[in-house]
């Protein structure tokens, strides 16, 4: 077991512990009546609050990040490597648990730091350098999934993430938490009309390759050149009619078990590595990704 694993579970482990201390010192609870969870107020001024200590090392870290205020805990502080938290640039405060979960709920594994930061900027898509490698979410709007995909294009050294103004979730504590610090580290591009954003990848020669269920040859079978974005759609509606119309390709993952579909997380994970496989490796078809016995398409 990694460490990052093992400190992951105790940290989990002990926010049930510190929650389920808190409803028996809580008043008032009735067994048969448990108590309303009730929402944190929102930091206002436009920030955002940002929790987990992977997540707020690389905000740390990140020069194009403006934060206006820490709360963390003494434990976490020290994991953090903060030798001096007063000598930051912003105030910081040294705090119990409980104070952190009053301000991101009782629900979130904050591990005992929380950030209010100024959210990143996102920028317009004639501002994509010459990454090989480009996501592009087609009205993907569950944060959880934004942030797992975040993190994964990290990984696989994607450049860019590119989504829509409108039908896409806004920076949030929980789309930070799952991307573990991959959102300071990757380009975020945000488009008014995709159909047009693709049109614009497809004149810079990036070849546009849409993930669809039905799509009619398998994904290592369609990719080609030297600049490839990756099309993902909403789970359960996928690419609607315009995007698969207008992608150069359509692409499947051929699944030979009894669940014929995937999580969009997962199946970006899938996609990305057959993706960097054929940057890195032209020609190359990665062993076992989505190929069924005999299949030569």
């Amino acid at each position: 077991m990694s460490d990052q694993t093992s400190r992951t579970r105790k940290d989990s482990h002990y926010a049930r512990l510190r929650r389920a201390h808190r409803d028996e010192q809580s008043p008032g609870r009735s067994e048969h009546k448990p108590a309303r969870s009730q929402s944190p107020a929102p930091p206002g001024d436009g920030l955002v609050r940002l929790y987990g200590l992977h997540t707020v090392r690389a905000a740390l870290d990140n020069p194009n990040r403006t934060i206006h205020r820490m709360m963390v805990t003494r434990n976490a502080a020290e994991r953090l490597k903060l030798a001096d938290p007063a000598g930051l640039s912003f105030p910081v405060e040294i705090v119990e648990p409980r104070a952190i979960d009053r301000l991101t709920g009782p629900d979130a594994v904050h591990q005992g730091v929380v950030i209010e930061a100024e959210p990143l900027r996102p920028k317009a898509i004639s501002a994509l350098g010459d990454t090989p490698l480009i996501v592009v979410l087609d009205q993907v709007t569950d944060p959880h999934n934004v942030g797992a995909i975040l993190r994964t294009a990290v990984a696989f050294g994607t450049g860019a993430l590119i989504t829509t103004k409108r039908h896409s979730p806004a920076e949030s504590g929980v789309l930070a938490k799952a991307a573990s610090g991959a959102l300071e580290h990757i380009d975020l591009i945000e488009v008014r009309n995709l159909a047009q954003a693709l049109d614009e990848l497809k004149a810079a020669g990036i070849l546009t390759i849409g993930l669809d269920s039905e799509g009619p040859k398998r994904l290592e079978a369609t990719l080609g050149g030297d600049r490839v974005a990756l099309v993902m759609g909403a789970e359960g509606k996928g690419l609607r009619q315009k995007t698969r119309e207008t992608v150069d390709r359509l692409a499947r993952l051929d699944m030979p078990g009894a669940i014929r579909s995937l999580n969009v997380s997962n199946a970006a994970a899938i996609a990305l590595y057959a993706a960097r496989r054929h940057l890195d490796e032209p020609g190359e078809t990665p062993a076992g990704i989505g190929r069924k016995a005999g299949d030569a398409s």
